[in-house]
């Protein structure tokens, strides 16, 4: 269900590209989006040392999770349920970045 939904909301991204636009932002975003099941996947192995966290781009949470052992473990425990929703919420904001990058080109 969440691929249908990215992959709605990167065809609604990209309505106004031109047809060799769409295909840089098909590389762009294809070669740096974080898959949700790899997130969970690290967290629930290494997610007491911030690994998934530097893993989806959020390196302060990750210095902090690293720094108190995942929040005394308990961090750990709950981003085993929110990882992938952040990793989702991560490769949104990316897929605006990149949008908005391949826009700015134009100029």
């Amino acid at each position: 269900m969440s691929n249908v939904l990215e992959l709605q909301e990167a065809n609604l991204a990209k309505k106004e590209l031109t047809n060799e636009e769409k295909l840089q932002f098909d590389v762009q975003f294809a070669t740096r989006r974080k898959d949700p099941k790899a997130a969970l996947a690290i967290s629930i192995i290494s997610g007491s040392l911030g690994i998934d966290r530097f893993f989806i781009g959020d390196i302060g949470l990750g210095i902090a999770k690293l720094l108190t052992l995942g929040g005394f473990f308990i961090w750990t425990i709950i981003d085993w349920f929110l990882i992938m929703d952040a990793t989702r919420a991560n490769n949104s904001e990316l897929m605006r970045q990149v949008h908005d990058s391949i826009v700015q080109s134009r100029a």
